[in-house]
């Protein structure tokens, strides 16, 4: 008799345990519970700003290659003004030259007409 008391008390003993036990899961668990929670709101929360931060990652994407390609169009005018330069004063040279040849053809000229004065001033002097 004394041992199934003992085993009773064994048992009772046993079932606190147990009870307790479970006490303590369920506490865990409901700890672990919100805490699932709490990382589940948070990883919500970091996802909307992740995708707020994609959003404003297209949009300077988007912003870098308009002034990229601006960039580019402001390049190709000035290397089109340069070239345009260039060539302009390629012609302002030829045309100098020209001109410098056509003074020394005036002054030739010039200089054959006076002297086709003078004969003829002397030939009428003569005459």
């Amino acid at each position: 008799m004394e041992a199934i008391k003992k085993k009773m008390q064994m048992l009772k003993l046993d079932k606190e345990n147990a009870i307790d036990r479970a006490e303590q899961a369920e506490v865990d668990k409901k700890g672990a519970e919100d805490k699932c929670k709490q990382l589940e709101e948070e990883l919500l929360g970091l996802q909307k700003k992740l995708k707020g931060v994609e959003d404003e990652l297209d949009k300077y994407s988007e912003s870098l290659k308009d002034a990229q390609e601006k960039l580019e169009q402001a390049e190709k005018k000035a290397t089109d003004a340069e070239a345009e330069v260039a060539s302009l004063n390629r012609r302002i040279q030829l045309v100098e030259e020209e001109l410098d040849r056509a003074q020394e053809r005036l002054a030739t000229a010039l200089q054959k007409l006076e002297e086709a004065e003078k004969a003829a001033d002397e030939s009428e002097s003569s005459c």
